[in-house]
């Protein structure tokens, strides 16, 4: 395979560990009850409590929505990854998690201008799956689906701690919306906005901001993983690569579904920032993997090319 497709292996594996972690929600109008306060359309300044039942009740419907249609931007700052905008729509479940999206924008095309325009991505039972393109399907006897199974490369590793870091991945990879406005009530300076309107919808805006040391602890697929000590390395790692903390910001609408929600990641480089739309909360997400003749398995590359080494 060229090196024009491993590039866009590496920024496709970049965009899913992010779109995974980090989505957000859609939905309707509102009427200033109580009861629907997230479509309200009055300019009253929520009180704490308020604040807490509209993300709690939002939290609850997308739990149990488990799926829903994506849009959504992601623009990242220059870095060692590359730089640029993507772009990406389809469908998302959680619970369990599967998705299928396709991805476009200059993010994907850096590096190999000749390479597709847009990628479809597939996440299925903790596999991926991503389609490099007809010009990497000429290099890869007509299989144009690249498959990632996380959980065998875990293994493969051999070392506790390793994988441990990938499972944790994983986990991260199986987040919902929901948890997202779960960590975001974990946030001390939750702040309510006001009214606004979103794509025509009536909706209350929110926003807070997350140090490192509070994602951590509103991240609930991380407990256990991790002694005091190594938390406190996680910690300094993640500063020590530029990570500074997260913005989040969501629109709650009448019932009590995110319309919107924006997630700025700060970094040494700059803000990596993803604004993300979902409908049809509950509509089944039937993700089907590609078949096998179509697909060449990353673990097998990876041995194949070890096995030419020892044999040179």
């Amino acid at each position: 395979m060229g090196m024009a497709a491993w590039k866009r292996v590496g920024v496709c594996l970049t965009a899913v560990a992010v779109v995974a972690g980090v989505a957000g929600c859609q939905g309707g109008d509102g009427d200033g009850t109580k009861k629907k306060a997230g479509g309200s359309t009055e300019s009253k300044v929520q009180t704490q409590n308020e604040m807490t039942e509209v993300l709690q009740a939002a939290f609850k419907n997308t739990s149990e929505a488990k799926s829903s249609k994506v849009r959504m931007t992601m623009e990242m700052p220059a870095g060692p990854m590359g730089g640029g905008s993507m772009q990406m729509s389809g469908v998302q479940g959680w619970d369990p998690a599967v998705m299928d999206v396709t991805m476009k924008g200059s993010a994907l095309t850096e590096g190999s201008p000749d390479g597709p325009e847009q990628s479809r991505m597939i996440m299925l039972d903790g596999v991926m799956y991503m389609d490099m393109g007809a010009e990497s399907a000429a290099e890869m006897d007509g299989k144009r689906w690249m498959k990632m199974d996380f959980g065998a490369m875990a293994e493969a590793t051999g070392d506790p701690e390793t994988q441990k870091q990938m499972t944790g991945g994983l986990e991260n990879m199986n987040q919902d919306p929901a948890k997202q406005l779960a960590m975001l009530l974990g946030s001390k300076s939750l702040k309510h906005v006001g009214p606004e309107k979103v794509d025509g919808v009536a909706t209350q805006h929110y926003k807070g901001t997350l140090s490192i040391e509070e994602m951590l602890d509103a991240n609930k697929a991380l407990d256990g993983m991790f002694t005091d000590e190594e938390r406190e390395q996680l910690v300094a790692n993640m500063k020590k690569s530029g990570l500074k903390g997260y913005d989040t910001e969501v629109w709650v609408n009448e019932d009590d579904y995110p319309a919107k929600m924006v997630v700025g990641m700060q970094m040494s480089e700059g803000t990596m920032k993803i604004v993300s739309h979902y409908s049809d909360y509950g509509a089944a997400a039937e993700v089907k993997a590609p078949a096998a003749s179509e697909t060449v398995d990353f673990m097998e590359m990876l041995q194949d090319l070890e096995d030419l080494g020892a044999g040179a």
